[in-house]
């Protein structure tokens, strides 16, 4: 029986609150639900459409009182001698009719954020952002639940939707901080695991289709999109040893081989369906890398991302490992072994652009929030999708903050940053009048520089050993130079002039080679400009372009030896090295998503061949510091022969002070037997390694394991060496003694 009983504010003056919350449009619920002063007393009001009744229950009592419903789902009740702003001075009893819930009140808590956090948002200067916004689990005012903050400054109103409340946006309003455009919400009670998205009224009126949330830690299985409330605290770490060591493994003369993978087609399709794909990688990939010689693993995108034939490039939840793979805790524990084994871990990392899926980031509160407003600024033509505008403090805040949430909270080793090049220049792929010019008339996009200075700058700062990569195809100065002499503070930069001058060669007919020798050493030109990453990357094996295999002429044997003998190349110029997989195995066929690599190919000795050069030139590299320690000095590399093009004949010298390495590659399918090489020291010269060999699926033809010099000079050197050049073939020498 509802109890006989007046209100000093009579339910009648309460319908224009009633209204908007029954339309889901009030702007400031908490000044209408939850405990307030009334005269003498205190009086609760709750909003709980389609329960069929509500009680009260003050706190050290037994007395539930009855809430009276004043219309569509409000109820109210007085209560003598109950305190306002106290959480735990009453719980709520619940009849949905079918199920009862007993639950404190989430109009009894007061504000969540401090006013320290909602400045730094302000003022995009949080480092901890992550641990700000998003779900969290926690204790509020004794009480455990689950804490939501999201920063949507124009929205009229944002609630927040789950299974827990039948995503009735009417159910969970949040409150708005006007000072940052925050809004908050405590929800008692909740567990991990939630599926919960944002309602948003958005600044013209409109119900936007429900959002993710933009900092969640943890989403659904695609296609579904709904943010989950990640499990409370840390991952147990057993990495202490590595994280101490990582700074000496990064360090400018330390060798840096990485193998590029795309964790959801590397492994066979033999996989347990109820194992987490990253505890199968755990299983096998990591065994894998750290017996072929790899110091680090590149993983393309990993985080949550809507469509999967985008490999990861064009993600949405930016803080989230993808649901495709495993939990935020199996990715953790295999970053943990992968620690374990000696490897470092790369990530992939987007911050250029985002799609337009209307659960993500585009017009969030119903503004370019995210985005430029103007489509010259803020659309993507080749891959229509949404540039950031890293001009917005909250922006670039948020980017900064996710690549400290890999780094820090996943103990990722280093972020290369995809991209680049389309986020310096404005008129990157725009035709005239396509493109704004900056303030001063130009090109370049300052935002996006100073972006990346600041990001490279606060990784470094506060993630000590940690280094950056930049995915950058143009001539723009000073990529890995110091922000403070007008760089962008990268650690290394893909050579991606290399590599396509490179394959430009190789694709050629041995025959024709000649004329196109430049290919090869026109990298010594610019070697020193920036601290470079030799790349072979997955995007020279996708859209038709073909296997690395297939790119290089000749018949069946000569592709092989072809291929051996670039690989030779590239170990032994300067630059560290990155392979895409299935580039050790020389997969015959382009890489596809959609299937595992070709690991029956290995049945096949030339293919086992392969496999079995990329693992001993990733040791010898290594093994021999002249071939990493002054991969960024001039004094450790010297030509030899660079200027044979009639023969298609490269020699250089790599060296560590006393130790010589000497590295000869016949780009021809003809052997060359007495060929005469200059070198600047008298001695035994072993041969390391020969991509001719046998037990690689080459010819066998060689040096018998070395050559002494004689005293015959040659090449400006008083000394020289005669050798036997195995047809397509790079052959390594070191200097004994």
């Amino acid at each position: 029986m509802t109890p006989a009983f007046t209100f000093a504010t009579p339910p009648d003056a309460l319908q224009g609150d009633i209204d908007m919350l029954l339309t889901g449009r009030h702007v400031d619920p908490f000044g209408t639900l939850g405990a307030h002063p009334d005269g003498d007393s205190t009086v609760v009001r709750v909003f709980a459409p389609n329960a069929r009744g509500v009680s009260l229950l003050p706190a050290g009592t037994d007395t539930a009182i009855e809430m009276q419903p004043i219309r569509d789902g409000f109820f109210m009740a007085r209560a003598a001698g109950l305190p306002a702003g106290q959480p735990d001075a009453y719980r709520l009893r619940i009849d949905w009719g079918g199920s009862v819930q007993e639950t404190e009140d989430p109009y009894a808590f007061g504000t969540l954020l401090g006013d320290l956090d909602l400045h730094l948002i302000r003022e995009g200067r949080h480092e901890s952002l992550a641990d700000c916004l998003g779900s969290h689990i926690l204790t509020e005012q004794g009480v455990q639940g689950v804490r939501f903050a999201v920063w949507a400054p124009n929205a009229r109103r944002v609630s927040v939707v789950g299974d827990f409340n039948s995503w009735d946006g009417r159910r969970h309003p949040m409150r708005l901080r006007h000072s940052a455009g925050v809004w908050e919400l405590f929800i008692p009670r909740l567990r991990a695991g939630e599926r919960y998205k944002y309602e948003v009224v958005g600044v013209g009126g409109d119900v936007l289709p429900l959002k993710a949330d933009p900092l969640a830690r943890q989403t659904e299985m695609p296609p579904a999109t709904a943010s989950v409330v990640p499990p409370p605290g840390d991952f147990s770490w057993t990495d202490e040893e590595w994280m101490a060591s990582r700074a000496a493994r990064h360090a400018p003369d330390a060798p840096i081989s990485v193998y590029e993978v795309h964790a959801g087609s590397w492994l066979p399709r033999d996989g347990a369906q109820d194992v987490s794909v990253w505890e199968q990688l755990g299983d096998r990939l990591v065994p894998y890398a750290t017996d072929m010689g790899f110091t680090h693993l590149e993983l393309m995108p990993i985080m949550e991302h809507p469509f999967g034939g985008s490999w990861g490039y064009q993600p949405l939840g930016v803080f989230a490992p993808t649901a495709r793979y495993g939990t935020p805790a199996d990715f953790a524990r295999f970053v943990d072994r992968c620690h374990a084994a000696g490897l470092g871990v790369i990530l992939d990392w987007v911050p250029a652009h985002f799609p337009t899926d209307t659960h993500g980031l585009a017009q969030f509160d119903g503004t370019a929030l995210y985005e430029y407003s103007d489509p010259r600024e803020g659309f993507h033509p080749d891959w229509n999708t949404l540039i950031y505008n890293l001009g917005r403090t909250e922006v670039r805040n948020f980017m900064v903050a996710s690549a400290l949430e890999w780094v820090r909270r996943y103990h990722v080793d280093a972020l290369r940053v995809d991209a680049v090049a389309s986020m310096l220049y404005r008129d990157y792929s725009r035709e005239a009048g396509q493109w704004i010019p900056n303030r001063y008339g130009g090109r370049e996009n300052l935002e996006a520089v100073e972006f990346l200075r600041d990001m490279n700058a606060t990784v470094m700062r506060l993630c000590p050993g940690a280094i950056t990569v930049a995915e950058e195809s143009t001539a723009w100065p000073g990529v890995t130079a110091r922000p403070e002499d007008g760089g962008l503070g990268f650690t290394y930069k893909w050579n991606m002039g290399w590599m396509h001058d490179t394959l430009r060669y190789l694709h050629h007919d041995p025959i024709h080679r000649r004329y196109h020798h430049h290919d090869m050493t026109f990298g010594m030109v610019y070697a020193y400009s920036e601290r470079f990453i030799l790349p072979l990357s997955h995007d020279e094996v996708v859209h038709g372009k073909g296997s690395l295999l297939n790119k290089m002429p000749g018949d069946r044997w000569q592709r092989f030896a072809n291929l051996r003998a670039y690989y030779g190349f590239m170990w032994t110029h300067p630059g560290r090295k990155l392979l895409f997989m299935g580039g050790e195995i020389a997969q015959a066929r382009e890489w596809d998503h959609d299937s595992s690599l070709d690991w029956p190919a290995l049945d096949d000795t030339l293919h086992r061949g392969v496999q079995h050069l990329v693992r001993d030139l990733n040791r010898l590299y290594r093994d021999l510091p002249a071939l990493h320690r002054h991969d960024t000095d001039p004094s450790g590399f010297d030509w030899v022969v660079g200027d044979d093009s009639a023969n298609s004949v490269f020699a250089y010298l790599r060296k560590d002070g006393d130790r010589l390495v000497l590295a000869v590659s016949n780009m021809t399918p003809v052997p060359r037997h007495d060929y005469r090489i200059g070198v600047p020291r008298a001695g035994w010269w072993r041969e390391r390694l020969n991509t001719d060999a046998a037990d690689y699926g080459g010819s066998g033809v060689g040096n018998g394991g070395g050559r002494h010099t004689d005293e015959v000079g040659g090449h400006g050197q008083a000394q020289s060496l005669s050798l036997t050049l195995p047809p397509l073939a790079t052959v390594i020498f070191e200097l004994q003694g």
